[in-house]
């Protein structure tokens, strides 16, 4: 049967790649679709600013006119730049358990990568550290969270076939939580609580937390610096950033520390959507934002999506203080656990942290690569 990977061309091919998950993952039951009108903006070069730094190829793999396959290919010049590297990435990849159309669609992009110089292919990675990442090789039978990748374990396989090794691995914790913080733990906070360096911001409603937003996403362009995959953010980017997540977070679980009145250290969770995403199948419209908010409001999960430490703060407390306040507000709003998302497995302070308070590794997640 005859088996062409090609370049899409129209809006009908975007469409056919959008909503190509959803058919492979139809077997998967705990696969959660994505909002699909924000995946409209994301792979619009017209409305996603990442494209302005960046060149990308979005992929269709066809067998005999059926679409059985995806992929995206990225050239993130900023990052290159910034690194001195020559490296592409490959992202967004879906397909059946079919080798061979696996191998069409990485070979496109490598060829893809190649002709524009590269010498490296990683994936899966997005324009930066805030998309989607990293295949799942462990912890299967776990809950994905928001943004991140819950595919079948025969991806692995085929990555390791077609001679892809190890770049980075993540893990993902989760932390069970009790009536009440460890006594230990409740000690700490106390103490830097005391200090009269650092203070705690907490909120209750949106416009409390409205003048924070761009602060926070600066910080990240600070904090971030030296993270694996990262691209700091323009102002335009933090901009877009504060109007797509302010809506819908729920400032109690944003919490945010201070020196002065210089943002140093921020953490921000959301309760867990999943079952809303499941039930509106990532449609927001007509009554897909009200199953998502009534899944938030019965889930006894919460879900880390971000947090950063400034370099010079770091050390002395703060990761303590901040997430204390946010365990504090989880037990009181009767959450069991909370969902680290993905931890650099090199990050080791951050993981003691996590370990500290109980954390278990749940799953695991690899980005791969390969010299072109």
């Amino acid at each position: 049967m005859a088996l062409e990977v090609a370049e899409i061309r129209n809006r009908r091919e975007l469409r056919e790649f959008i909503h190509l998950p959803a058919k492979v993952n139809r077997a998967n039951p705990l696969w959660i679709p994505p909002i699909y009108m924000d995946n409209w903006k994301f792979f619009d070069a017209k409305k996603n600013r990442a494209f302005q730094h960046a060149d990308a190829v979005l992929a269709l793999a066809r067998r005999d006119g059926r679409v059985v396959g995806r992929i995206m290919g990225i050239v993130s010049r900023r990052c290159n730049e910034l690194r001195q590297e020559c490296t592409g990435r490959f992202g967004f990849l879906e397909c059946y358990e079919e080798q061979d159309v696996f191998s069409a669609l990485i070979a496109f992009v490598e060829n893809w990568a190649r002709g524009l110089g590269m010498k490296k292919l990683v994936g899966p990675m997005g324009f930066s550290d805030q998309d989607p990442q990293g295949f799942l090789y462990e912890g299967f039978d776990h809950q994905p969270t928001l943004d991140s990748f819950h595919n079948f374990p025969y991806i692995v396989r085929f990555m390791d076939a077609a001679g892809y090794t190890k770049e980075v691995d993540y893990v993902d914790y989760i932390i069970k939580l009790s009536d009440r913080l460890p006594e230990f733990y409740e000690k700490i906070s106390a103490r830097v609580a005391r200090q009269t360096e650092f203070r705690l911001a907490e909120f209750t409603k949106t416009k409390e937390l409205k003048p924070y937003g761009q602060r926070i996403f600066g910080l990240m362009n600070i904090a971030y610096t030296d993270i694996y995959g990262y691209v700091p953010l323009t102002d335009a980017e933090m901009d877009a950033l504060a109007k797509q997540y302010l809506p819908v977070i729920d400032p109690r679980f944003v919490k945010v520390a201070l020196k002065g009145e210089d943002v140093v250290g921020f953490v921000i969770s959301i309760p867990n959507m999943n079952e809303g995403l499941r039930k509106c199948k990532g449609h927001l419209f007509p009554f897909g934002i009200l199953q998502i908010m009534a899944a938030m409001k019965k889930s006894k999960q919460l879900d880390a999506l971000l947090a950063a430490i400034r370099e010079d703060c770091r050390g002395r407390g703060i990761d303590v203080l901040i997430g204390a306040a946010m365990m504090r507000t989880a037990i009181a709003a009767g959450f069991e656990r909370i969902d680290s998302h993905h931890e650099l497995e090199t990050n080791l302070k951050m993981r003691a942290e996590v370990e500290r308070v109980g954390g278990q590794i749940a799953k695991r997640f690899r980005i791969y690569q390969k010299a072109l």
